[in-house]
């Protein structure tokens, strides 16, 4: 196993981990803007009245996503698995 596989390998695990994780933080950075929005709008300061919706909003998405979460864990494991077994070889 030379260097450059170990550098791929660990390139594609980061684009996979930033893909995985950009919707979910999307999300939960739109909805904590928009509550923090309508917070100034109406002068309320209470600072855990964002988490609710935000934890609400976050297992949507998970639940929503979740099959396209699988596909692609899926699809990358075994692209994964292949590339190793090329590298025995």
């Amino acid at each position: 196993m030379e260097i450059e596989d170990v550098v791929l390998i660990g390139r594609e695990f980061f684009m996979m981990a930033l893909l995985l994780t950009t919707p979910v933080v999307a999300v939960s950075l739109v909805v904590g803007l928009l509550i923090s929005i309508g917070q100034t709008v109406t002068s309320i300061q209470e600072q855990t009245l964002s988490f609710a919706p935000r934890i609400i909003c976050v297992v949507f998405v998970l639940i929503f996503l979740s099959n396209w979460y699988l596909t692609t864990l899926q699809n990358y494991t075994l692209g994964l698995l292949t590339h190793m077994v090329e590298l025995v070889k």
